[in-house]
């Protein structure tokens, strides 16, 4: 499990690992926090360092663990405990290299319904799956493929379009519920054009560094519109300067 800075939120997943999928060993590395998450994992969780970014957590968690499957799981997500039942089932097929869970997101909408629908679609066709899908890999496939890229953005996406390449990937039936939190600070619509947007520069080549901070900052504000009953601005004060630009790019 990848984190940082996550002090209100680890305690709690961490307990809700350990009563639904006990005797799994949980690995959580912590990307170079501030503030008291890596104080709170306790045994029977174990806590290691990593440099930042999220390929190179997920190696080093990866080094550090010792089951063959790997199983990543985000701090904000909830993981239906049938998932584990269904995992081992999948796996049984050596044919079967990795793959994800049912994405839905804790909040519902018309708006997040269909970015959950269109997800799931795309992980069952084009075999494209994210983090936030509870993503689980061999670790004889995770090998082969040299561990995650390192990149600081699409990592995931990058991984599993690799791993489709060696082996068959599925989506379990099981739900991972995602949280909503960037959809409901930035709106729906407005999120879900920002990711698709960053998708196809990466696909374009552009930088991923670049890609990395416009994400870390989030779609820009939408521009404040005069009104129409606003009175005009009168020849006394058109001596005031214009306001700077109000399209401060707030953190994702």
């Amino acid at each position: 499990m990848p984190v940082l800075d996550e002090e209100a939120r680890i305690g709690a997943m961490l307990a809700r690992l350990q009563r639904d999928f006990p005797g799994c060993e949980v690995v959580v590395v912590d990307g170079g926090s501030v503030d008291a998450t890596a104080d709170l994992v306790c045994p029977p969780a174990r806590l290691i360092r990593s440099g930042p970014g999220r390929g190179p957590q997920l190696n080093a968690g990866a080094a550090h663990s010792s089951g063959e499957v790997l199983w990543i799981q985000h701090v904000d997500t909830r993981v239906d405990p049938v998932a584990l039942g269904q995992l081992r089932a999948a796996l049984a097929d050596p044919a079967v290299v990795g793959g994800g869970l049912t994405l839905r997101f804790d909040r519902r909408s018309a708006g997040l319904d269909y970015v959950a629908a269109t997800s799931n679609a795309r992980a069952r066709r084009l075999h494209w799956i994210f983090g936030d899908q509870a993503m689980f890999v061999r670790r004889s496939s995770f090998e082969v493929l040299g561990g995650f890229p390192d990149l600081p953005v699409m990592e995931d996406l990058e991984f599993s379009r690799r791993l489709a390449r060696i082996g068959c990937t599925v989506v379990l039936p099981a739900t991972c519920t995602a949280s909503a939190r960037r959809f409901t600070e930035h709106g729906t619509l407005r999120m879900l054009v920002f990711m698709q947007g960053l998708k196809l520069r990466y696909f374009a080549g552009a930088d991923p560094a670049a890609l990395a901070r416009r994400y870390a900052a989030g779609p820009r504000p939408r521009r404040r519109r005069t009104g129409p009953t606003e009175p005009p601005v009168s020849a006394a004060s058109s001596h005031i300067p214009a306001s700077p630009d109000p399209r401060i790019a707030g953190r994702g």
